[in-house]
């Protein structure tokens, strides 16, 4: 959401700082007579700091449009290059005020139909929800406690047990209920350390079951989770699997 609306603005921005905010007349002259080498062993540092500043734009850009396409909002390449190429000739045809209305029209309409798209993903997240706990609820080896939480005993350890108020140190990976795994500490290649009343509610409660050494997969109800907000891959009312290893507790608090 940031990045589309970066690109929108500093679209904007590139376009009123050539137009000066007003319409001009048509012209042929260009801001270079030279033509440039940008085969990058011959870039001068003026060179690549013109050309970072394009990709940059470009790449914000490129992400707003294909977010666009994503939510059925029609794009055009070719008006968009257009308007570069005027802005930089100091032809642009609408004024800045107009060219302000424009932009925060085009941000209001991607905004809603993020927000259609969210709508719809959190009804549908929380009948698939649903209907994974009650089939999984009913499969070998799979608790359920009073809040919902459900967890299955992947290995066992006679260690300790964490309070809520405990540091504890784990190995964890989080998926959604198709697979995709939306992190993982043994991606990063190193344990996470939190105190455990500062987690997802599923969490605290969740490792509060487990000992030092053991192993337990979680299937956390989204109202035990992120509930209506989104994060990452994230969707709102997301039901999430976690497979975690608690491996030791850091400091005990009171």
């Amino acid at each position: 959401m940031k990045k589309a609306y970066l690109a929108t603005t500093l679209l904007a921005a590139l376009t009123l700082t050539a137009c000066g905010g007003a319409k001009t007349e048509d012209t042929t002259e260009t801001t270079s007579t030279v033509e440039e080498s940008t085969a990058v062993e011959t870039m001068t540092d003026a060179q690549k700091q013109s050309y970072a500043l394009g990709a940059s734009m470009g790449l914000y850009v490129k992400n707003r449009f294909e977010e666009q396409k994503k939510l059925g909002l029609d794009v055009s390449e070719k008006a968009l290059l257009d308007g570069l190429k005027d802005a930089l000739a100091d032809n642009s045809k609408f004024t800045q005020t107009e060219l302000q209305q424009i932009t925060q029209a085009a941000d209001a309409a991607l905004r809603a139909a993020q927000q259609e798209r969210d709508d719809k993903a959190a009804e549908e997240n929380i009948a698939k929800g649903k209907a994974f706990l009650e089939e999984n609820a009913g499969k070998e080896g799979v608790k359920t406690t009073e809040s919902g939480l459900q967890y299955k005993v992947i290995s066992e350890a006679e260690g300790e047990s964490p309070k809520a108020t405990d540091i504890v140190k784990v190995h964890y990976r989080g998926t959604l209920l198709d697979g995709t795994e939306f992190d993982s500490s043994h991606k990063r290649g190193a344990p996470a350390e939190f105190p455990l009343n500062q987690v997802i509610p599923g969490w605290t409660e969740g490792v509060q079951l487990m000992n030092v050494g053991e192993k337990y997969e979680f299937f956390i109800p989204s109202e035990l989770a992120y509930g209506t907000r989104a994060t990452g891959k994230i969707t709102p009312n997301s039901t999430l699997i976690f497979e975690v290893e608690l491996l030791e507790i850091v400091s005990q608090g009171e």
